[in-house]
């Protein structure tokens, strides 16, 4: 009896556990985004809060690709990159690309469609709107 008992205890322990541990992740797409400057077939930011990733894909239009190729050889005309992101409040941010006095960040806003660029030169703050997205879709991915 005592057998019994002690092994339904354990079982009751184990789906408590496995309750608990149920995780949620969220998956924001960003497509269809202009840029101020350049034009491009294809402009999508994946943000995964979860994994707190940021995958931007891109391809450039002959135009824009033939403009940057002209100065840097390493240009490609379709590419992918990744960055590792954090949330702030209700914003979304890259980690700090550049120098402790200059550096830059991509900015997101968990209910907006626009992309900022964020520069800090010296404790100075500059905040520009750089891409409109036409398309927004939110995933919440339960497992």
């Amino acid at each position: 009896m005592r057998k019994n008992n002690s092994t339904i205890y354990l079982v009751l322990i184990i789906f408590i556990i496995l309750g608990l541990t149920k995780s949620y992740s969220e998956i924001i797409i960003l497509s269809k985004c202009d840029h101020k400057e350049d034009i491009f077939l294809k402009n999508e930011y994946i943000l995964d809060l979860n994994e707190l990733t940021m995958t931007r894909n891109y391809v450039y239009n002959e135009k824009t690709y033939k403009k940057y190729k002209i100065t840097d050889l390493s240009v490609k005309k379709s590419n992918s990159y990744v960055r590792n992101i954090y949330q702030e409040d209700k914003k979304i941010l890259t980690l700090k690309h550049g120098y402790p006095k200059f550096y830059t960040q991509i900015l997101f806003e968990k209910d907006k469609q626009d992309i900022f660029i964020k520069a800090v030169l010296n404790d100075v703050e500059s905040v520009s709107k750089i891409s409109t997205c036409m398309k927004k879709e939110k995933f919440d991915k339960q497992s």
